[in-house]
Parts: structure tokens; C-alpha cells; sequence
């Protein structure tokens, strides 16, 4: 290939006629003739004029051939091209078959700054948007029909390529520079875009992203409102606010248009401005959205804020109930109510709450709507803000509302139910000692029992969630507490699924109530096998975890420290992200009716909450749940756990007792029960309603009290209260304190009451005789 960057250049072609082969075989034929004229041989002279005449004759035949005229169809020739083109104004290429490059004319040489490119498509693309796909597209047309052109945008301007055929299989290309406007020219770019199917925005120039202030996806995201047309006024959406253009259609191919966006001169621009409406013009560029609406409802504009907020473009032709719901009446009607206020009424504009109907999450939108004149009618102007966190911070208000009231209504329904308990209960205990197992009354008896502790396990739920359980916290290793368990989780998960257990290696001990915390392990096993009605695997993992900083979690905040972590992971069928939040609530479940109460993980979470731990859930629907306990881990140096709660004894004691209690319970059932189960081991029992009618037994008697069995609260002055009072004159005095609430309910006053322990409700003959006996020695 001969160099493009030479002087004249010209091609590394052969040349016809006078060329320099041409000259030498003139010269040849020439010594030819002059020889046949000196040798006198006539032989020999006749054989070299005869040579040198031929040669002559096929130099003059091939010079007349070569400038015979072309004949119109016949391809052009590339031998005098380059001096021609040379000296054209306008870019011009040949190209070889395989598209090298073998000519570059000086206006094309200008285009490129570096160095010079060596094939076509590496020419054109300074120039042109996919230079490739233009290059096959105009070859395709060039062997069709012999030449071809199209118009193409440019990012500096609109230009016309053309090419047509020359001999040798190459191929003449030559730019045309079509017109631009002196502002633009100045400018250096025109705004140009190349929009496709659905009116998406394929390609912007640098001035239009400049013009824009980005890069919009769609046209309608960009092009506010405009007549319809190929060629129109329209108003656009700027980096400044809004701006008038003139938007002009190009070309059009292959499902791609080539629009430009040209200035409005002023006179055109005032008048636009008039007609579109100076006021949304200002609107569009304000922070806050608003939409224009028709009495209707329909949304005719959409500020910029408003588009970003909703997921719309600027003229989404659907209707505000298409994207918003939540009223106890239509939209519309609430629309036309609006509608028909006075417009120069001063009165506050009808704003509600609505939810986006469209998003994938939960989206509320504040909605203040009102009237205003507008061409010759009324429209409606909406302001909008989002309204999520104040509604997420309502919900969770109201939440916290709900689930406090819920817990002291149960732990007061606990309270009361554990003092029918403890009276049903002991009453049976007490007719159980009259009756052997021969007698047949003795098995009715039994299902007495054991169906009031049912119910006392129920009631033990019910203060699990409101954390008014009494528990018994204990150092534990999860490794020891596990391995316990296993063999019943086991026959719980059933031969469908798998259960694994992976422990680290050094896992300190937690402070925890061992029978609780089995009780969350078992609930939370038994809801991860529930998800996995065709089988699968359940994973119960320990692990330690350090916390450097606070972390803050489902509006939970861990302090720094050690912890001991605890997942329990299922491949069940997962829980929806709607549904997530309200697990822990109580009565809510996402089994069908009758597979679950719902108060399992609310249970779970009352368990965890009070023995000082976090719990908190992930799932993704279809993969699967993690359930994640956090329980501060234990100091290896800390102190040993003091036994203060007496054991639990299944067997009533035989052993007989000695000594006074002073018996003091508001509940008259409760009271003639633990009476008379005290009698029968032989303590001398004095009775009191209340602390008031105690404190007066303790200034009348004269005899030695041992033992004060009282409850926490009572009408009048508390359990604690008068306890302390009691001590000032019995100072050596023991003290069993009973309650159907929780040890917590008197937790800040034990410490000051020496020698006393606490008898949780409801309990039996023996745990009370064995309690009582214990404070004794």
C-alpha cells in the first residue's frame, strides 16, 4: 500500500501509455529501426525494422486503448483519482477489497490527529457513532447497486458519507459536512440523539448529555411536553430546569431515529414559553414533587422529584389510582371532592395517606391536593412526600403500644390464672394423699393434675412473652446443653430431615435458664422441620462472635463484647419479607389454622429478651430461614452461681416439720390449701388476709415465728413492705415469698430482705412443705 502521508498522495499503481515501461519499449523499438538502417546485412536489417515497427505499433495500440472513453456501467478508474481528489475541500478515502486503506485526500488527513489509521472503519469512527455496522450497511448497498450514501448525526453535526465503486474491487468514500446553525457552529456540537424501539435513548452527544444534565433513559424522560410531529417545539428537561427546543428527525433506519435538538430563536422561545406555561417551567426544577391532575385524576405532568418519587416519566398517561391505594373510598371521588372547593378559597388543601400500589416494597406517600385555574379549567395540583419513615415509625409506635398492653394483660391473666392454679392444684395434691392408686377415684385425680400443670405451662407462655417468667439462670455450655438435647430433636425433625450440629471448638459458658432455653431450641427446630414438609436439613451452629463497636440491628443495638451465637438454619420454603417483621408478634403465624397458636417464637423471643440475649431472623422465600440467638458470654473468673431456688420434687415428703409460719395470702383458696398442707407436716400455721392483719398477728402473739410464707402482692401494703417492717422486731426471721409473677416483680427488693428466697406460682403440696422445710434449718 503506497503512503497516504506523501506529498501528491499518489498511488503505487501501474501506469498505461507514456509510462515508464511504455518509454522503454519505445526506446527499444527505436534501436530496432536505427540498426536495420546501418547493418548491411538484408537479412539481419530487414528482421530489426521489422521487430521495431511492432513494437511501435503495440506501444501506439495500448496508449489508444488506454484512452478510450469508459462506458457508463463500467467501474471508475483509480489512475488520475488522486491528483483529482487531492485538492478536494471535502474528506475523501479509497479503499482496498478488505477494506485497507490506499488513498487518504488532504481534507481527510485533516480529521485525524494522531496517527493515520489503515483501515476504513478505524477512519470513520472519529467521525461517525458505529462506524462499523455504517461501513457493512453501505457495502451491502455499494455491491447492490454500485454506489450508495446515507445521512448520518455525528457528534459534531450531520453529515452525508457516500462511496462508490472503482476498479480492482475498491471503493471511492467522501464526507459531506451538511449545515449547521452559526450558534451551534460557535457552540463546536449540536444536541443529537439516537433513540430505538420504545423510545429508548440509544446514544447522546456530549452536548446533549450537557444539555440535559445526564443521561435519561427513555425520551420522555427528558422531553416534557411538545405537539406531535417530525418536527416540533417541545419543552425539555435541563441540567438548569426547563428549556425550549426545537426537536428535528433526521433519518430514520432500522428502528433507530436520529433526532437533533436545535434552539429556538427569541421571539419563537417567549411564545413557547407563554403557551407551555411559565409556572411548571419553574416547577420542574423544585426539590419537592408535584403532578398537575385532571379532575379525573388523570396525571397530565410530572415534576422531575415527582418522577424520581412514583417510577414514572414526565407524562406517564395513567391515572393517580393506578399508582396509589389506600383510601376507604376511590381516589377519584376524593379528587372531584377536592375539585369542587373554591380556587381562591384560602382553605387548607385535603391531603391523605396513600401507599404506592406498583413498588415492590412498602412506599407510603402524603398527598396534599389542590384546585387551580388552568387553560380556560380546573386542574388540581398534588404536592407529594414521602411518608415511609413516619408511617414505619407510626407502625412501630403503635407496635410497642400494642405489645405492652398485650403483655400486661397477660402477665396480670398469668397472675390470676397461677392463683386458680396453685388452689386447683394443691387441693388435688391434698386428696391425693387420701387416696392410693387402688381406689377409683385415684386416676381421676391424676388427670386433674396433670391438666393443670398443662395449664400452668400455657400460663408459663404467656409470662415467657410478657418477661414476667420466673427463671432460674444457671451457668450453661451450649456444647453440654446440645448434646443433652440432641436425641429428642432427633425424633422430633423425623426421618425427612437432617439435623447437624457443628460446634466451636472453645465456646465459653452463658448464664441461662437450661429449661428455657431447651424449650427455644425445641421451638425453633420443630418450626424449621414445619417448613420442610418434603424434607431437607437443619444446621445448629455455635460459635463465638467479638464485637468491636455497637452493632445495631431491627432496632436492637449490641453492646461491644464476647458472645456466644447460636443458628438454627432450615432449606424450607422461607418466610415472605412482608411477613418478616411480625413473627415474634403473638398469634401470628404463617401455619394454616390449626398447626400453630402463635406463641411460639413470641415465647422464644420473651425467653431470650430476659435472659439478657438478642434473637433475630433472616430468610429469603424458597432458600430457607436463619434463626441467630446472641447470649453474652461468660467471664471464665466469674464467681459461682449461689443455689437460691429450691429443687423441683415430683414425690411428696414424708418427713414431719417443727415449727410456727406465719401464712400471709390475699387469695382465700390459695391461703386454706397451703394451710393445711403445712399442718399436715406439722408446723403450727398462723393465718393473715392481709400485711396488714400480719403485722398485727406479730404484735399479738407471744410465740416464736420461724418462718414468714407471704405473697408479693396484695391489696394494701406489698409482700416486700411489710417484710422489712416485720424484721425491724424479728430480726432472724426467714422468709418464703410467693407470687404468680415473676421473681423480677420483687427482684430490687430482695437484696435488702436477708434470708429469703421466692416459690414461684403455681406449686404443689410437696414443693411448698419441702420450701418451708428448707428455711428451717
Amino acid at each position: 500500500m503506497a503512503q497516504a502521508g506523501t506529498e501528491q498522495g499518489q498511488l503505487d499503481l501501474a501506469r498505461r501509455g507514456t509510462g515508464p515501461r511504455g518509454q522503454a519499449v519505445l526506446v527499444l523499438a527505436f534501436f530496432f529501426v536505427a540498426s536495420a538502417a546501418l547493418i548491411p546485412d538484408t537479412m539481419l536489417s530487414l528482421v530489426l525494422l521489422l521487430s521495431g515497427l511492432s513494437l511501435g505499433a503495440l506501444v501506439l495500440l495500448l496508449r489508444r486503448a488506454g484512452q478510450a472513453p469508459a462506458r457508463a456501467d463500467a467501474p471508475a478508474e483509480v489512475s488520475d483519482l488522486p491528483t483529482l481528489l487531492e485538492g478536494d475541500a471535502a474528506p475523501c478515502l479509497i479503499a482496498g477489497g478488505e477494506g485497507e486503506l490506499v488513498f487518504i485526500n488532504r481534507a481527510a488527513r485533516a480529521m485525524f490527529s494522531g496517527e493515520t489509521p489503515e483501515t476504513l472503519e478505524a477512519a470513520l469512527s472519529c467521525r461517525v457513532n458505529a462506524a462499523e455496522a455504517v461501513v457493512r450497511r453501505l457495502t451491502v448497498a455499494l455491491q447492490r447497486d454500485g454506489s450508495a450514501s446515507e445521512d448520518l448525526v455525528t457528534p459534531t453535526g450531520h453529515m452525508r458519507l457516500s462511496v462508490q465503486r472503482l476498479e480492482a474491487g475498491q471503493s471511492l468514500w467522501r464526507i459531506e459536512e451538511l449545515g449547521r446553525t452559526a450558534e451551534d457552529a460557535e457552540a463546536g456540537q449540536l444536541p443529537v440523539l439516537t433513540v430505538g424501539r420504545g423510545e429508548a435513548i440509544l446514544y447522546m452527544n456530549a452536548a446533549a448529555r450537557q444539555l440535559a444534565g445526564g443521561r435519561p433513559r427513555r425520551l420522555s424522560d427528558l422531553v416534557i411536553e411538545g405537539p406531535e410531529g417530525a418536527e416540533r417545539r417541545v419543552l425539555i428537561r435541563t441540567a438548569d430546569g426547563t428549556e425550549d427546543r426545537r426537536m428535528t428527525e433526521i433519518s430514520r433506519a432500522a428502528g433507530r431515529r436520529e433526532i437533533l435538538l436545535l434552539p429556538m430563536d427569541a421571539e419563537i422561545t417567549e411564545a413557547a414559553r407563554e403557551e407551555a406555561g411559565t409556572i411548571w417551567s419553574m416547577v420542574d426544577a423544585l426539590p419537592v414533587p408535584i403532578l398537575r391532575l385532571s379532575v379525573e385524576g388523570k396525571i397530565e405532568l410530572a415534576n422531575a422529584a415527582a418522577c424520581h418519587l412514583l417510577s414514572i416519566p414526565a407524562r406517564p398517561e395513567a391515572e393517580l389510582g393506578d399508582l396509589m391505594e389506600g383510601l376507604g373510598r376511590s381516589i377519584r371521588e376524593w379528587l372531584a371532592e377536592a375539585a369542587s372547593q373554591p380556587v381562591e378559597s384560602p382553605s387548607k388543601p385535603r391531603s391523605e395517606f396513600l401507599r404506592l400500589s406498583r413498588s415492590e416494597i412498602e412506599v407510603f406517600v402524603q398527598v396534599a391536593v389542590k384546585p387551580m385555574p388552568f387553560d380556560g379549567r380546573v386542574a388540581l395540583i398534588a404536592v407529594l412526600s414521602d411518608a415511609t419513615e413516619l408511617k414505619t415509625l407510626e407502625a412501630q409506635f403503635v407496635q410497642s403500644q400494642k405489645m405492652q398492653a398485650i403483655g400486661q394483660l397477660a402477665g396480670g391473666v398469668a397472675h390470676d390464672f397461677n392463683n386458680l392454679l396453685t388452689a386447683i392444684t394443691g387441693h388435688c395434691d391434698l386428696l391425693l394423699l387420701r387416696h392410693d392408686q387402688g381406689d377409683p377415684d385415684y386416676g381421676d385425680l391424676i388427670q386433674i393434675n396433670q391438666n393443670a400443670n398443662r395449664a400452668g405451662a400455657l400460663v408459663g407462655q404467656l409470662l415467657a412473652f410478657s418477661r414476667k417468667q420466673t427463671l432460674r439462670p444457671e451457668p450453661l455450655d451450649l456444647r453440654d446443653t446440645l448434646s443433652d438435647l440432641t436425641h429428642l430433636l432427633n425424633r422430633l425433625v423425623g426421618e425427612k430431615v437432617t439435623l447437624s450440629l457443628s460446634h466451636d471448638p472453645v465456646l465459653p459458658q452463658i448464664r441461662a435458664d437450661k429449661r428455657q432455653l431447651e424449650q427455644v431450641l425445641m421451638n425453633l427446630v420443630v418450626n424449621a422441620r414445619d417448613a420442610m414438609p418434603e424434607g431437607g436439613e437443619i444446621r445448629v451452629t455455635t460459635e463465638v462472635l467479638h464485637l468491636e463497636e455497637e452493632m445495631h440491628r431491627d432496632r436492637a443495638m449490641v453492646a461491644p463484647g464476647d458472645y456466644v451465637s447460636v443458628r438454627v438454619d432450615d432449606t424450607g420454603c422461607g418466610i415472605p419479607p412482608d411477613k418478616l417483621p411480625k413473627v415474634f408478634e403473638p398469634f401470628f403465624t404463617t401455619k394454616r389454622v390449626g398447626e400453630g397458636t402463635g406463641l411460639g417464637l413470641s415465647t422464644a423471643y420473651g425467653i431470650i429478651k430476659q435472659s439478657g440475649g438478642f434473637i433475630f431472623v433472616d430468610s429469603t422465600p424458597g432458600q430457607g430461614t436463619c434463626f441467630t440467638l446472641l447470649f453474652p458470654a461468660r467471664a471464665a473468673e466469674a464467681e459461682p452461681e449461689p443455689e437460691v431456688l429450691p429443687p423441683q420434687t415430683d414425690e411428696p415428703t414424708t418427713a414431719r416439720g417443727d415449727g410456727v409460719v406465719l401464712l400471709v395470702e390475699d387469695e382465700a383458696p390459695v391461703r386454706a390449701f397451703a394451710s393445711r398442707a403445712l399442718r399436715l407436716r406439722g408446723y403450727t400455721v398462723l393465718e393473715a388476709e392481709n400485711a396488714e392483719d400480719a403485722l398485727e398477728v406479730l404484735d399479738s402473739t407471744t410465740q416464736r415465728i420461724d418462718v414468714f410464707v407471704t405473697d408479693v402482692i396484695m391489696p394494701g401494703m406489698d409482700g416486700p413492705s411489710w417484710v422489712r417492717e416485720a424484721l425491724k422486731t424479728h430480726p432472724d426471721t426467714r422468709v418464703v415469698f410467693v407470687s404468680g409473677y415473676a421473681e423480677d416483680s420483687f427482684a430490687e427488693f430482695a437484696d435488702k430482705i436477708p434470708n429469703s428466697i421466692f416459690l414461684p406460682k403455681p406449686f404443689s403440696l410437696a414443693e411448698l412443705t419441702e420450701t418451708v422445710r428448707r428455711q428451717m434449718v
